[in-house]
Order: structure tokens, then C-alpha cells, then sequence
């Protein structure tokens, strides 16, 4: 008998742990399918000089190639997204893996700048299936306590990946020069869509999709932003965003040309910076079973804003200084990375009937935001740190200003963290 019963516990555990090993692939899959953004936007960048040469292309034209990629990861996502809520999520992820690893091909052995653009567009366009979609297939599947914490772990992918591009892409260039960057791409896309073939399947039955066809599923789009607190999630992270990408293009003068660090430094302070980031994901991860999504959110706004005003009194006081920018951005990166989770997570929750056009909005207004404000601290001058602080604050200030009038968290709306669950 008691042989009986041990195997009898035996398979009673191996049944129970099996939901959690294809649980744990496919958060694995849709980390893999995140990351790939982060990844193609910032793995060529060291080979933008040769790039130019190779294609006797200016510097400008090259940064285009950049600039066209975004655009096509904001339409992408824009578009995608809502489609999928009538569709189903496979039937547009699975072809845009495809499309992503082709198109990387067709990047990677362009003849002229102008057919790299082109492509650079069209393969933000399918890169753009995989994170909108990677977020709609998590709402589908997860609910309460389990959704923040895995929306912490897509964040924490978000965070990593644009340290580590760089330096592959450096790698690559140094082994094969910049082409080899793209077919290391096209060889990344390849393998996810032969791994999400078996690994993510459809989380979107037929009689929870959308029904009217491509106008209805748009539509939907149109009454998520006619909710406020979902309007005041997608402009919170969106300012939040426009924050972080200041930052991230106005550091490198601020450090290199003000402060007088070299490349390899910057390069740690950025990385230390992007921890700060990676650790905020952690702590949200473990908060988010005790602490409701607005608490949460709330918290990770006041943080970011305290870290600027701190960093703007020092600059208008005492004058800049390299440790002293270093410190308050490490917050505002600590800050910024609990608001993506906290906000993407309760603004999921309050789009579930329609979780593909709330991915869209919330990932897609934050690109947009960001490619906004890039310029912008170029355009107030570079001498100084007070360009890419100022726009970080008035970025930071709306974001705060988004969360008290529209989200308004007291309220407790779409909550789903632990207090609610």
C-alpha cells in the first residue's frame, strides 16, 4: 500500500507542476518576443559610422534608419493590436515573427540607404507584433496577483535588453560588420517563430473576440480612450516614457561632454542606471502582491519627480556635478521602471475586454511620446544638464498631473494587486 500512495503523490505533483513548467515557457516566449524591440533599435547602433561609409550614406540618412523603425513600431502596435481583438493573437504574431526574421534578411543586405529605411520600417512594423501582442496574451491568460508580477518581469526585459544590445551589436560588428547585425536578427526572429509555433498558443477564444470586423475592433480603440482612467494609465506611462527617452538622449552629452567622462564610463553609468531600472522591477514583482496597482503607481510617480526636483535644485543651487547627476538619475530610472508595470498593469486590467487595442494604446502612445521628446534636449542646447533635466521634470510633472486627474488610484478602479485580488 504504501508504494501505492507514494506514486499516487508522485503523479499527483508531476500533474500540478506540469501547468507551471508551460506557464513558465511561455512568460519565457513572450519576454523573447519584448525584447525584441529594444534589441533591434539599439544592437546596430555602434555601426552606424561604417554604416555610412559601406552605403555612402550621411549621417543623418543613417539616423533615419532609426527614426523609421520607431515609426513602424508605433503603427505597428497601433494597428496590430486592435486587429487581434477580432482576429485572435496567433494568427498575427506567428506571421509577423516570420515577416521580423525576413525582413532583418532584406536589412542586412540592402544595397542602398534608402531600401534600408524602407525595410527598417517595415520590420518595426512586424517587430511590433510581438510586444504588442506578447502584452494582449498576458492579460488574456493571467489574472490577479499573477498578471503585475509577470507585466514586472516584461519590464525587467525592457530594462535589460538595451544594456546588452550594444554590446552584442558591438561583438557582431567587430566579427562580420554591420550586416552581420541584421542576419543575427533574422536568425533571432527565425527562432522564436519556430518557438512560438508550439509554445504560445491561442489565448483568445472565438467567442471573446470582437465582432464587426476591422471597424469594430477600432472602434474599441475609441472607447478605452474614452475611459478615464484608462486615458490617464496610456498618458501617464506615455510622459513617462518621454522622461526615459530624454534622459537616454541626453545623457551620453551630459556625461561625455559635460562632466568629461570617458566612453567606457558612461557606458557603466548607464548600466548602473538600467539596474536601477531592473531592481524597481523586482521590488514591484514582490509589492504587487500586497499593494494595490495605484498605490503602486503612485509611489513609482513620486519617486521619479522627487529624484528631478532634487537634480534641478542642485543644478540651479550648487551648479552640476557628476555624482550628483549620477544619484538623482539612478532614482528616476528606479522610479520610472515601477510605473511601467504599475501603469501597464492596471491600464491592462481596465482594457481587458478589449486587451489587444489597450496594448496598442498603452505601448504605442509611449513610443510616440519618447520619439517626441528625444529632440528635444538637443533643441535647448547640450552645454549644460539643465536641458535634459527640465524636460525630464515638465515629462515627470505630467505624468503626475495624468495620475491625479484622470487615473485618480484612491479610487481603486482595475486594481489587481494583492489587496484587491
Amino acid at each position: 500500500m504504501v508504494p501505492t500512495t507514494t506514486s499516487g503523490h508522485v503523479a499527483t505533483a508531476s500533474a500540478a507542476e506540469a501547468p507551471q513548467r508551460r506557464a513558465g515557457v511561455l512568460i519565457a516566449l513572450l519576454g523573447a518576443l519584448t525584447a525584441i524591440a529594444p534589441l533591434a533599435t539599439d544592437m546596430y547602433v555602434p555601426g552606424f559610422p561604417e554604416m555610412g561609409r559601406t552605403l555612402h550614406a550621411s549621417d543623418s540618412a543613417v539616423q533615419l534608419s532609426m527614426t523609421s523603425f520607431l515609426a513602424g513600431l508605433v503603427i505597428g502596435q497601433l494597428v496590430i493590436g486592435p486587429l487581434s481583438d477580432g482576429l485572435g493573437r496567433r494568427r498575427l504574431l506567428v506571421p509577423g515573427a516570420a515577416l521580423f526574421a525576413v525582413l532583418s534578411l532584406v536589412c542586412a543586405f540592402a544595397p542602398t540607404i534608402e531600401m534600408l529605411v524602407a525595410a527598417r520600417f517595415l520590420e518595426g512594423i512586424a517587430g511590433a507584433a510581438g510586444m504588442v501582442l506578447a502584452r494582449a496574451v498576458l492579460t488574456d491568460r493571467f489574472h490577479g496577483p499573477e498578471l503585475p508580477r509577470y507585466f514586472s518581469l516584461l519590464t525587467m526585459v525592457l530594462s535589460v535588453a538595451p544594456v546588452v544590445a550594444p554590446v552584442i551589436g558591438g561583438a557582431l560588428l567587430s566579427a562580420g560588420g554591420w550586416r552581420a547585425t541584421f542576419v543575427a536578427l533574422a536568425v533571432f526572429g527565425a527562432l522564436l517563430f519556430l518557438a512560438i509555433l508550439p509554445g504560445v498558443p491561442e489565448s483568445l477564444p472565438p467567442e471573446r473576440r470582437h465582432q464587426g470586423g476591422v471597424a469594430g475592433t477600432f472602434h474599441a480603440m475609441g472607447r478605452l480612450l474614452g475611459h478615464r482612467g484608462f486615458l490617464g494609465c496610456t498618458l501617464t506611462l506615455a510622459f513617462a516614457a518621454a522622461a526615459l527617452f530624454a534622459c537616454i538622449a541626453g545623457s551620453s552629452f551630459v556625461f561625455q561632454e559635460v562632466y568629461g567622462t570617458s566612453a567606457g564610463l558612461y557606458s557603466t553609468i548607464f548600466a548602473v542606471n538600467a539596474c536601477g531600472m531592473l531592481l524597481a522591477g523586482a521590488v514591484f514583482g514582490v509589492l504587487a502582491r500586497r499593494l494595490t496597482m495605484g498605490t503602486l503607481l503612485s509611489a513609482s510617480v513620486g519617486v521619479a519627480v522627487a529624484a528631478v526636483v532634487v537634480q534641478v535644485l542642485l543644478l540651479v543651487s550648487v551648479g552640476g556635478s557628476l555624482a550628483g547627476t549620477w544619484v538623482t538619475l539612478f532614482f528616476a530610472a528606479f522610479g520610472i521602471g515601477g510605473i511601467f508595470p504599475a501603469g501597464m498593469s492596471l491600464g491592462q486590467s481596465l482594457g481587458r475586454e478589449a486587451s489587444g487595442a489597450a496594448s496598442a494604446l498603452l505601448g504605442g502612445i509611449q513610443f510616440l511620446f519618447g520619439a517626441l521628446a528625444s529632440p528635444l534636449v538637443g533643441a535647448f542646447g547640450t552645454d549644460s544638464a539643465m536641458p535634459m533635466a527640465a524636460t525630464m521634470l515638465g515629462s515627470l510633472l505630467c505624468a503626475a498631473l495624468c495620475l491625479v486627474v484622470l487615473v485618480r488610484p484612491w479610487r481603486g478602479q482595475g486594481a489587481e494587486g494583492g489587496a484587491h485580488a
